[in-house]
């Protein structure tokens, strides 16, 4: 989805939203306790895609490392947690491209095999 280049990712933490996420690493200071992480892109249509939701605990003087990848479908949830984290959507991706393609290769073939 190279469309993504263009979107910046949005976190939230415990319902507020950070106002400077970015694609990449993100360093977000936290107090010690329990919080809920959710991440998404904005988009056009679904709004939100690759929305992932993941409750963290951080102790006190440790820090958490998390790696999000958003979906290579729209319509595909993210993957949120240590990483590496797999792309999510990948078979749906592939789904869809054999479907283009042999859909493109009849249109071209059927008028060929018709005049011989």
């Amino acid at each position: 989805m190279w469309i993504l280049f263009f979107i910046k990712p949005k976190i939230v933490v415990d319902g507020h939203e950070l106002p400077s996420a970015v694609w990449g690493r993100n360093q977000i200071p936290l107090t010690p306790g329990q919080h809920h992480l959710h991440v998404y892109v904005p988009y056009f249509l679904p709004p939100k895609i690759g929305k992932a939701d993941l409750p963290i605990l951080v102790q006190p003087n440790q820090p958490v490392e998390l790696q999000y990848r958003a979906p290579l479908w729209a319509f595909s949830g993210g993957s949120l947690g240590p990483g590496p984290q797999p792309y999510k959507g990948l078979g749906a991706m592939i789904g869809i491209t054999a479907v283009v393609v042999v859909l493109m290769l009849l249109v071209i073939l059927l008028p060929l095999l018709a005049a011989a």
